[in-house]
């Protein structure tokens, strides 16, 4: 079911906060969130993100993850922004360089604290990580922060 215009109007609007982050000028990203609960992140991992051993090192895997479970859940909440309490990685398949998608979802939780997971997907149509956050509201408005706004 595609979302009403408020919704939609939400969700571009995180779309640019994401876009507008700095770390985002270290991890080149794309956030889309097509429904209420649901975000994902499209991106593309190359030699940069490697360890020593020549796969991609954990904080890519962690990053990812913990942006697509993040805004699936933020894509529930119109007011605040969420917070990061609490995530659990399991790592399955190491990543090689190529284009990768993190797909968040959120699971539980409507008022103070929100639960959601997410996954790595590789191009082969693997996955290669999951993760389950927890997120709470915090104090910042959304509509305070220089990256939300309506496209």
């Amino acid at each position: 079911m595609p979302p009403d215009a408020g919704a939609a109007a939400h969700f571009r609007a995180l779309e640019s906060l994401y876009a507008a982050a700095p770390i985002n000028r270290l991890f080149a990203s794309r956030l889309e969130i097509p429904e209420p609960g649901i975000a994902r992140i499209s991106f593309d991992l190359d030699e940069r993100h490697f360890h020593a051993a020549g796969a991609v090192h954990g904080t890519s895997y962690f990053k990812m993850l913990d942006d697509a479970a993040f805004y699936a859940a933020n894509s529930l909440v119109t007011d605040r922004f969420l917070l990061t309490t609490a995530f659990n990685l399991l790592f399955t398949k190491p990543l090689k360089a190529g284009p990768v998608v993190a797909e968040g979802r959120w699971a539980s939780g409507r008022r103070r604290v929100f639960v959601a997971d997410a996954r790595l997907i590789d191009a082969d149509g693997e996955e290669a990580a999951r993760g389950t956050g927890t997120f709470m509201r915090s104090q910042i408005p959304l509509g305070e922060l220089p990256g939300y706004r309506s496209r």
